[in-house]
């Protein structure tokens, strides 16, 4: 309790003296630069002051908005940060933000996060967005090579983005891609971390044509090496091309990823078999796979964006997209089976692909009735997404957390049938429209959307339809932004975010069936107050989400919607300058969730699996007056205990970390370079870094060392 009070008073110290430093007068108002006012293409909304996080970001259906604008809480995260931290994945990045905490091993071949309380991308359907449409990104592991920005819009976004793939309700996290600029560029990283682990990354952006109105943009990169984890070794390959054209009307982009990851002995996440107590995180270093276990992902990427003006207050846009991720893996997930660290391995050999098509097409209008000026937007979308999946399993072995034994190797032959197991088609329509009054001071959002869900779930072995749904619901939105002064905005939003409904087990009697699909609710208010080169925001929610249950009628077990998780949170940040040689990057996020509706009472009122109530993040950057070129950085994180399960006998221990970091820029025969070192869990602490929804427990990562050289030619 101590350290989080200590934590919050430093934070709130901060903001203090930021608040008291800067000029509190009115604003002068950053418009987003495109084709005309109703446009999304373009030049994204510009960096607020210190450059580690943008002054807006896409708010999904209505487009890019400024951060003070929007009636949700949304950070946008920017290449100088990713750059600087040498953040490599979108993990990396968002582990910046005191709502998202990451749910998987750092040495894992997979990415998922909690949003406000909330699982995401967890299973095999990637639920990131890219350039605001789902159905693009990489569905396991996202690279930072082609983003140039990340962005995490919390709370429910059925309306914006439509139906999650995976259902999270908690948050949408968007990659912003990289497109060529009016400056070309040649850029080369060489990174090198611990153990033995590096590469070098290419940028090279260049624009063409008279009015040099087409772009192209590549980035590519090749990491190999072995890691910080006993037995493991990584080999990354990252090939991006982002292709545009900017004329008077009409915009267009163009963007195709390919990339492969390749493990030897990756981490997994481990089962604590029910009952235990849950035993102390093992060294950081510490394995349990041994290097014959191995996992292969690839996946192809594509999207295609167009927009026309019809008017400089018409246009109308369409996108086409999709790609395929393929994992080939061969390891056992492990069991803790006592509090001494004994575990179970049971190597299986597993193929997944997933296949995915996703397109939109819509119009955009900005018209006035009155004293009203409204801007419109109608949609209408499609995303299809396909798993195929097949296994074999070998014969459990046993070992140690804290003391790991060589297993001898297993024969386990690859699967020879790769059947369809799972087919869901979401499609429907949106209709928004933002009106501002009072020039601007009074902002206001209704929207809703009507989404058909039809999920299929196949039989590996004979290929019939074991379980299917077929429903459409409709999730409104309603949001507004009030600016008593043209710096401070006080907001509100109602949402409501959709989901797949559950699949009854075999115990019940309606074994098979698939619910329809659950509609949670979020309440949402806040402030946010610019105070030119710092910003503060504190906003309060309420998430209600539903959930399947077992319930007895009549002497039978019937499957139906009857759970609810419901989580209540206040969330405080702060970013920008807090004098022009110190920046600030931060906040601390209080959660208290609980299980509302359950039939059981060793459940009821308990906190959700996975939920910590306080998480805090306190980054800062100075810059050295004793050496000009030389910055120092620093980032604490803490995490508050979790529940493993639902009954809440089981826990993993808060824990805090540090990381610190230096970059030094200068120039060498006339040439901008910048040198950057960073190390990661500074005092190596051992520990539990997060909990899945489905109750598996992640290890820590040690301490890290990064060092990198980037050169611009």
């Amino acid at each position: 309790m101590e350290l989080r009070v200590g934590l919050l008073t430093v934070l709130l110290a901060t903001v203090s003296r930021a608040a008291l430093a800067q000029d509190a007068t009115a604003l002068e108002r950053i418009e987003i630069k495109a084709g005309s006012s109703t446009s999304t293409m373009g030049t994204a909304p510009d960096g607020y002051p210190g450059g580690q996080v943008a002054r807006g970001g896409r708010i999904g259906l209505v487009g890019n908005r400024d951060f003070i604008d929007t009636p949700f809480n949304i950070t946008s995260y920017t290449a100088q940060t990713i750059e600087n931290q040498g953040a490599q994945t979108v993990a990396d990045v968002v582990a910046n933000d005191p709502s998202v905490r990451s749910t998987h091993a750092s040495g894992g071949m997979l990415d998922s996060f909690y949003v406000r309380g909330f699982p995401l991308n967890e299973g095999n359907f990637g639920e990131v967005a890219f350039d605001g449409v789902f159905g693009v990104a990489p569905t396991y592991r996202l690279f930072t090579d082609y983003a140039e920005r990340v962005e995490v819009l919390k709370g429910p976004t059925a309306l914006l983005y439509g139906i999650s793939p995976n259902s999270s309700v908690g948050g949408t996290i968007n990659i912003v891609p990289k497109r060529a600029s009016d400056v070309d560029l040649t850029r080369v990283t060489t990174d090198y971390a611990s153990d033995l682990y590096g590469g070098s990354h290419l940028d090279l952006s260049r624009r063409f044509g008279e009015e040099r109105q087409f772009g192209a943009r590549f980035n590519g990169s090749f990491h190999g090496g072995d890691t910080p984890i006993d037995n493991q070794s990584r080999d990354i390959a990252v090939g991006a091309l982002a292709l545009d054209y900017e004329g008077e009307d009409l915009r267009a982009t163009l963007d195709f990823i390919g990339q492969r990851e390749d493990f030897d002995a990756p981490l997994r996440p481990f089962f604590p078999m029910a009952g235990i107590e849950i035993p102390d995180a093992p060294d950081g270093r510490s394995n349990v796979q041994e290097p014959w276990e191995w996992s292969k992902s690839k996946d192809l990427s594509w999207l295609g964006r167009i927009e026309y003006d019809l008017s400089d207050t018409v246009t109308v846009f369409g996108a086409v997209g999709g790609g395929n991720s393929r994992v080939e893996r061969l390891f056992g997930t492990p069991t803790i089976l006592n509090s001494a660290g004994d575990v179970s391995i049971t190597p299986q050999n597993f193929i997944f692909d997933v296949d995915r098509l996703t397109a939109e097409t819509g119009i955009r209008a900005a018209f006035e009735t009155e004293a009203v000026q409204h801007a419109v937007t109608f949609q209408v979308s499609g995303l299809q997404q396909t798993l195929n999946r097949g296994s074999n399993s070998g014969t459990a072995q046993l070992t140690n957390l804290f003391d790991p034994l060589p297993r001898p190797e297993q024969e386990v032959p690859q699967p020879s049938h790769v059947p369809k197991v799972s087919e869901n088609t979401f499609y429907g329509f949106a209709l928004s429209d933002t009106m501002s009054m009072l020039d601007e001071r009074v902002q206001l959002t209704l929207g809703g959307r009507w989404q058909n869900v039809d999920t299929e779930n196949f039989s590996p072995v004979t290929g019939d339809v074991t379980s299917s749904s077929d429903e459409a619901a409709v999730t409104p939105l309603a949001g507004i932004v009030v600016k008593p002064w043209e710096n401070v905005a006080l907001y509100a939003n109602y949402v409501e975010g959709l989901s797949v409904g559950d699949t009854a087990p075999t115990t019940a009697i309606n074994a098979g069936e698939t619910l329809a699909p659950y509609r949670s609710k979020q309440y949402e208010i806040g402030t946010k107050v610019d105070l030119g080169r710092v910003a503060v925001t504190v906003s309060a929610f309420q998430i209600e989400k539903p959930f399947g249950q077992l319930e007895t009628r009549g002497g039978d077990l019937v499957f139906i919607e009857g759970g609810e998780q419901r989580n209540r949170g206040v969330e405080l940040s702060i970013f920008g300058e807090v004098t022009p040689e110190v920046r600030v990057l931060g906040g601390v996020t209080f959660i208290h969730g609980e299980l509302t509706k359950t039939n059981s009472a060793t459940t009821q009122g308990n906190t959700p699996i996975g939920v910590p109530s306080v998480q805090v993040n306190v980054g800062a950057e100075w810059d050295t007056p004793f050496m000009p070129g030389l910055t120092l950085a620093g980032n604490v994180i803490h995490t508050d205990e979790q529940f493993v399960n639902a009954a809440n006998t089981q826990t993993i221990p808060s824990w805090t970390r540090l990381d610190l970091g230096a970059r030094y820029h200068t120039e060498i025969n006339e040439k901008p370079v910048t040198f950057r070192a960073e190390v990661e869990n500074v005092f190596d602490l051992d520990y539990w870094s997060g909990v899945a929804s489905f109750g598996t427990i992640s290890q820590g990562a040690p301490l890290t060392v990064k060092v990198s050289m980037t050169t611009d030619f």
